[in-house]
Formats: structure tokens, sequence, C-alpha cells
């Protein structure tokens, strides 16, 4: 086996590459290795490594580590990724609650050379967590007490299937090093140290902006150039034929921008306006499944609160906007210039409208059909705000503009 100081930066390497790379890595690594540096690192990230290997490797490797960390992973895979079965790590520190204090301490000292251990857990003979032992208590307590006398009864666990965002929330008031986690009938199955838990939601979130232009979550700087082409190539094409939409809403009125030139200058205007607004609903909208802060129920609530922002903020901006087109109309000495300016607030209105909607609506639908809101959203966004922004631009220029 390698010497420690290798097996840290085996471990930091790991952490650094995506999950394809980190379990090519592992495949030129002796079992032991492999077994020992995977341990050392996040249990999400590992857990997504393990995903990534053959299934004969993944053998070798689980051979080779302890059989309760074995166990653990083998265990964590039966839950969905983003939840904290993926964090679990073995139990340690667990006793019998008829253990003295003196018999508890003298296990303490043989554990604590294999482990890090923060708290004791104390369970019964079906393994249900009944209480859990703080240290100071532990050392303060006279010897031949029993551990049911001086746990805390009062417990505070997480469940296995619960998503990432809810046990966060959940926990961002309770400030434990260590959360032990428990299954329906209040079982101890594993442990999740906070340091972990809050580390696995950034790095979901920090793949949130990539996910909304097509970006899959596991590409980073490092990722080969063939394996980047196969990720981001797929969410362009549908991007382009996106593309298309829009570009055949602008065909349909091809008689009225031959006959007033002077739309085509507003069309990019429009286009941007819209395409920001309908960002910033789609921000909001994001923020808040990520946070947990749109529950269930609330979603027309945010849906009307976007529409009149949308509303409000293409009327203001509409009004800047017309007196640009018409300030621009009669330099080029058009004779429509008020009513094209009239023509440029109602569209900024209602594509505002429609983006801020769409901000809403697109992620919650993404959601609805079991899909992460995330992906690709920013790609469906442009397409909608684009089809309308353009197609009322035109559609009032062709019905008002003589």
């Amino acid at each position: 086996m390698i010497a420690r100081e290798e097996l840290d930066k085996l471990a930091a390497d790991l952490v650094k590459l995506a999950p394809h790379e980190a379990a090519e890595m592992l495949e030129k690594q002796g079992d032991d290795d492999a077994a020992a540096a995977l341990g050392l690192i996040n249990p999400l990230v590992a857990q997504q490594v393990f995903h990534e290997l053959s299934d004969q490797r993944r053998a070798e490797i689980l051979a080779a580590a302890p059989p309760e960390k074995a166990r653990q992973w083998t265990r964590n895979e039966q839950f969905p990724e983003d939840s904290v079965g993926w964090l679990m790590e073995p139990p340690v520190a667990v006793f019998r609650p008829t253990m003295t204090v003196r018999d508890t301490i003298e296990a303490l000292r043989k554990l604590t050379k294999r482990a890090f251990i923060t708290y004791g857990y104390v369970t019964d003979e079906q393994d249900k967590l009944l209480g859990i032992l703080v240290m100071r208590d532990l050392m303060l307590a006279e010897p031949q007490q029993k551990l049911s006398e001086i746990m805390l009864g009062t417990i505070f666990a997480l469940r296995p299937e619960m998503e990432l965002t809810g046990a966060m929330k959940a926990t961002v008031n309770r400030h434990y090093p260590v959360y032990p986690v428990c299954d329906g009938e209040g079982r101890l199955v594993g442990l999740v140290r906070g340091q972990n838990l809050f580390e696995a939601r950034a790095i979901e979130i920090s793949a949130q902006a990539g996910s909304m232009v097509g970006v899959e979550k596991e590409e980073r700087l490092s990722t080969p150039l063939a394996r980047s082409f196969k990720f981001r190539h797929p969410w362009l094409q549908v991007n382009l034929l996106t593309c298309f939409v829009a570009a055949a809403v602008v065909g349909l009125f091809e008689h009225t921008l031959s006959r007033i030139v002077l739309l085509a200058v507003f069309l990019p205007v429009l286009a941007g306006q819209s395409g920001n607004t309908g960002c910033q609903a789609l921000a909001v909208a994001l923020r808040g499944m990520t946070l947990g802060d749109l529950k269930s129920g609330e979603e027309r609530r945010l849906v009307i609160k976007e529409g009149l922002l949308g509303l409000l903020n293409g009327a203001f901006v509409g009004i800047s906007a017309g007196i640009g087109m018409f300030i621009y109309a009669r330099m080029h000495g058009s004779d429509s210039a008020l009513t094209l300016g009239i023509v440029v607030w109602l569209a900024m209105v209602a594509s505002c409208i429609v983006s801020g909607l769409s901000g809403v609506l697109i992620p919650l639908a993404l959601r609805k059909l079991g899909a992460d809101p995330a992906t690709a959203s920013s790609i469906f966004l442009t397409t909608a705000t684009d089809v309308i922004s353009m197609g009322t631009f035109l559609g009032l220029a062709t019905l008002l503009v003589k």
C-alpha cells in the first residue's frame, strides 16, 4: 500500500476530477489503495465514482475495503443520488444501554485508534436508536453508571431517503458535527458529517449554472475534448432546432420587414430585454427550488408575482424603448414614428410578461416531469422569449402600421 502522503494526494486528485475520470484513475491503482482513497473523500463523490466503475472493478474495491465500509457503500447505493443515503458513513461507537461508563470508556480507547469519534450512540438489540452520548457527560459520569442514565434521549436524526435540500434546511440551525441517520423504524443505519452534507449540496448548486445551458454536471475543466463534445453537442443541436422555430416566426412577417425596414433594428432589443427578464425569473425560481423555499401549493403565487413583475418591468422599459423607436423613426423620416413607438411599447410589455411567466413555468414543468428543473431550462426559455417577443412585435406592426 502506498504511503499516507501519496494516499492523501490520490484522494485530493479524485475530488478534483469528474466521476468518470476519477474512475479511470482508480483502474490504475491497487485494490487496497483505491478503497482507502475512496474512504477519505466525501461519500457522495465516492458513490458517484463507484457508479462509473465496471462491475468487476467495483467488486474488487469492495473486497479490499474494511467490511463495515464495504457494507455501507453497498447500502448507500439503494438510495437516490441527491439524498442523505449517499452521504452515509458506517455507524461507530455504538453501545447498549446496559453498558457501564467504565466499560464504554475502555471500548472507546480502542475505537479511537481507528476512527474519529464525536458522539456515542445507544441502541437496542434491533439497532433502534435510543439515545446519544456526549463525551463530556461520559467523562464526568460515575464509572458504574449505566449509559441509559446519562444518554440524551431527545434525538434529532435524518432519514436516508431525504433530499439533500431538505436535510440542509433541517440542519441549518443545528450545528452538529455528526448526524445519525435512521430508517422508518428508528434503526440506526449510518452517520452523516455536517461538513460532508453542506459540501455535497455546494457541489450540486455549483453544477446548476451549467445544467441550465446543457452542460453536464460531471464536466470539469480537465474533461477531455471528445467527452466535452459528446456532453455539449446534443444540446446545441436542440438549441439550433429552437432557433429555427424563432426564425420561422420572423419569416412569417417577411413582407412587413421588407416594407418597414426600421423594425429589424429593434428585434435584438426586444429579444435581449425579454430574455433577461425571463432569466431573472428563472434564477429566482431555481433558487427557491434549490433552497426548498418553494413549497407545494405556492407555485400559483410565484407565477402571479412574476407575471406582474413582467408587466411592470415591461411597461417602464417599454416607455424607454418606445421613445427610442420614435426618435429613430423620425430621424429616418418615417410617417409612422408614433405608431412604431406604441408598437414597441406594447410588444415589450407582452414579451416581458410572457418571459417572466416562462422563467417560472419551465422549471416547474421540468420538475413535474421528474427532470432536473435546471436541465437546459435556459435553452427552452430563450426559445419562448424569442418567439413571443418577435412574433408580438412584428404582428402588431403588421396590424397597426400602414
